[in-house]
């Protein structure tokens, strides 16, 4: 009686080993159930060379040969060059289809990721401070080869010019004036909502430097408020009308919560570009003036004016950034 029940006791462990290690390639001989030794080092070997698993179990087989996918990071770094040099390809050739459906030269330049924080602003060419007002700039500090294209007023409102700067990924700040912008303020709102600030040019757009403290702080608060209202979010650029400012003008844009009032170096026409320094080149982080105009005051569209300032800027090597990133 022992022996036959050692050989049930043995065939049962047989089985629990083999009910554990099914996909090891486990299985009983003919006679009496074991496992010859060589049946699990074949399959142990297969299965450590990546070889076929067993018939038996095929669904095994099926998820251990599928490619796993991973997420984030770790997928881009099981990708083949092969292809993220097709997707590379792929991305050359859209742009450079976008560029010549809008009838550039070539493709404008990408702009570097924005700084994480806006750089911190001192005195120097380009830049303006005085204790308690907001700091007047001309130039961003940077080292990069970035340049800032801000539209002024908001007389045209061309669904073309803003569609093109949306499908060639240009960065635009606005700074809008009321009694031109209130006829459609649902254009500024569609260009905020494409990333594109919208930022203050006073009520009536007059020379502030010739009116009292007063008359500036209603022309640029009521300003803020309306924008706020009309857009969802309260400005932080203030650009004055003209360029002309006083120290009143300063003190009231930062009573209302202006934290910046950008001016320019260079401005764009559909035709030309004019150029503040004698060099007449850009330089890294400079402020482009242009204007919301149309064939009723200019040689030319709107789109004409993207198509001069991304020709002219791409071919002195520089990309266009945001300016709201920086200020």
């Amino acid at each position: 009686m022992a022996g036959p029940r050692r050989r049930r006791g043995r065939g049962g462990l047989v089985v629990a080993v083999c009910l554990a290690a099914a996909v090891a390639g486990c299985g009983g001989s003919a006679g009496d159930g074991a496992v010859p030794s060589t049946a699990r080092a074949g399959a142990s070997a297969a299965t450590d060379r990546g070889g076929p698993r067993p018939a038996a179990v095929p669904a095994a087989a099926a998820a251990l040969a599928a490619p796993a996918v991973l997420p984030g990071p770790a997928r881009a770094e099981e990708e083949t060059s092969g292809e993220a040099v097709a997707r590379r390809a792929e991305a050359t050739r859209a742009a450079l289809e976008t560029a010549r459906r809008w009838g550039l030269a070539r493709p404008p330049l990408a702009a570097p990721q924005p700084p994480s924080a806006r750089p911190e602003l001192r005195a120097a060419q380009g830049v303006k401070l005085a204790d308690g007002r907001p700091p007047v700039v001309y130039r961003v500090p940077t080292e990069e080869r970035i340049v800032f294209l801000t539209v002024d007023d908001g007389a045209e409102k061309d669904p073309e010019f803003s569609r093109m700067a949306a499908e060639l990924g240009i960065p635009l700040s606005t700074f809008v004036a009321d009694y031109l912008a209130r006829s459609d303020y649902g254009y500024f709102r569609r260009l905020a909502a494409q990333g594109d600030a919208v930022n203050n040019h006073t009520i009536n757009h007059r020379n502030l430097k010739v009116l009292d403290y007063g008359t500036q702080r209603d022309e640029i608060c009521r300003q803020q408020d309306q924008l706020e209202g009309q857009i969802g979010s309260r400005p932080r650029l203030f650009r004055p009308p003209y360029g002309e400012y006083n120290d009143d003008t300063l003190r009231a844009a930062g009573s209302c919560g202006v934290e910046a009032v950008p001016l320019w170096n260079e401005e764009a026409f559909p035709d030309r570009m004019e150029y503040r320094y004698e060099d007449q080149r850009l330089h890294p982080g400079d402020i482009v003036l242009t204007h919301f105009r149309g064939t009723d005051l200019w040689p030319g569209s709107m789109p004409d004016l993207l198509r001069k300032v991304v020709d002219e800027v791409t071919a002195q090597g520089f990309a266009l950034a945001r300016l709201d990133d920086y200020l």
